[in-house]
């Protein structure tokens, strides 16, 4: 039985992966110290910020969470919104999202 590494894989590597669809798995604890694995499943920008929605990987028909991605040293860390402001903001741009993408679903 053959292992696979993706490292080893280019896109067109007959390995079976999609690796266009690979997901984005982090572990975010929340205020009461529980952690929990949420799957990155879109991101936008606004104001020259990039945004991340991510999905509880337990229970997706929850809502999403929004965190704000910034980089330092080229690493990208998730970073709670804590500005009011900013989060009535990008919250009004997803849910706009949303609803196109749902509008063209149906």
């Amino acid at each position: 039985m053959s292992e696979h590494k993706q490292d080893q894989c280019g896109d067109d590597c007959g390995c079976g992966h999609d690796h266009e669809h690979e997901e984005h798995v982090f572990i975010v604890t929340n205020d009461e110290g529980e952690e929990r694995e949420m799957v990155m499943v879109y991101t936008f920008e606004s104001d020259d910020n990039v945004y991340a929605v991510l999905l509880d990987r337990q229970d997706p028909e929850q809502d999403g969470v929004i965190f704000r991605i910034e980089e330092e040293d080229e690493e990208a860390f998730l970073v709670g919104i804590e500005d009011d402001a900013e989060w009535e903001r990008v919250t009004a741009i997803y849910e706009e999202i949303a609803r196109t993408e749902n509008e063209g679903k149906e």
